[in-house]
């Protein structure tokens, strides 16, 4: 048996980190805007993005080898994927999520030794308890967090799109809704809901911006508030998507009970995050999410939809079920 095995893969999970930093670094570059724009040979992209020629030719290739750039006789192209989801200049641009592990999270990830040794957060400043008060409190950082949030959210917005049954509703609102891409992909689908965000106030204009580019200021309203302090606005259905995980217990049991209260008897919780799998074996994603919430936040964690299940129960909602959204995300539904 042992003359079978191969350290392959565990120097592969071990090595990750190469192959994951060459993709953030060419976000950051801007390697995908820049041949969104057309091809290149080698000498016109290190020109265009300003490298050193020492490791300009390994680091397109190595995107090649990773089949996040194609090459056809020397000259570099964008794969359909990239295309599509890495050029800056496309509204179907979801690297702000990479982005933003580029600027914090490689770095404070670096740190989890010694997170999972105190139980403490990593990020920023580990003596600033209040990590969500500093990132609002500053705008572009601010501004770059809610389209990261944009791009973790759009496919499973449009999962939750189909799979809801909207025509038996005519209102929503989503909970800490970020810039709204979850009510504008909702939004579009429906054309008869009308629908409302429920965030900070400093998101306001963030979200009204993103909302008018997408053509639906008429449907779709910003409602500002806390909502540890407010009351949560009613509507038919209400939203908390990549929520609860920043919180530890006692506020997601606080949150839940609060959507209890604000919902009418009928109305629908939709709870969605990267689930963990209830015997947590498979989704791996979930849980390294969940790590990354002992690094970023002073109390978060994941949860598998057994324990959403529950908790939702304990708060007075009925008929609750899973669905499964697409990749590591699903949603738990609950009913008032």
């Amino acid at each position: 048996m042992t003359s079978q095995l191969s350290p392959e893969r565990l120097l592969g999970v071990g090595m990750g980190f190469w192959g994951a930093k060459a993709l953030l670094s060419a976000v950051e570059l801007g390697v995908f805007t820049r041949l969104g724009k057309g091809r290149a040979n080698l000498a016109e992209l290190t020109e265009d993005l300003g490298l050193h020629e020492r490791g300009a030719r390994d680091f397109f290739d190595a995107l090649v080898a990773m089949k996040l750039l194609d090459r056809e006789d020397g000259v570099y192209g964008n794969t359909p994927e990239t295309d599509l989801f890495l050029d800056r200049a496309k509204p179907s641009y979801v690297g702000g999520i990479l982005e933003m592990a580029n600027a914090r999270l490689y770095a404070t990830w670096g740190r989890l030794t010694h997170a999972l040794r105190t139980g403490r957060r990593e990020s920023e400043d580990p003596a600033d308890e209040d990590f969500f008060g500093a990132l609002y409190a500053d705008p572009d950082r601010l501004r770059g967090f809610l389209a990261a949030m944009s791009g973790v959210s759009a496919g499973p917005a449009k999962a939750i799109a189909a799979k809801i049954p909207w025509r038996d509703y005519k209102s929503f609102v989503d909970v800490g809704a970020a810039q709204g891409m979850v009510p504008v992909t909702i939004a579009r689908a429906h054309p008869h809901l009308a629908g409302a965000a429920f965030d900070l106030p400093a998101v306001g204009p963030i979200f009204e911006e993103f909302v008018a580019r997408n053509g639906l200021s008429d449907r779709l309203r910003f409602m500002p508030g806390d909502f540890f302090k407010d009351k949560l606005p009613t509507a038919d259905v209400m939203i908390m998507g990549h929520i609860l995980h920043d919180w530890g217990m006692e506020e997601k049991r606080v949150l839940l009970a609060k959507a209890y209260e604000a919902l009418p008897k009928g109305g629908l919780l939709v709870v969605y995050e990267a689930l963990i799998d209830d015997d947590r074996r498979e989704n791996a994603f979930g849980l390294l999410m969940s790590l990354n919430m002992l690094i970023e936040t002073p109390g978060g964690f994941d949860y598998t939809g057994a324990d959403c299940q529950n908790w939702m129960r304990e708060a007075g909602f009925a008929e609750i079920r899973v669905e499964h959204l697409l990749g590591p995300d699903s949603m738990v539904i609950g009913v008032k």
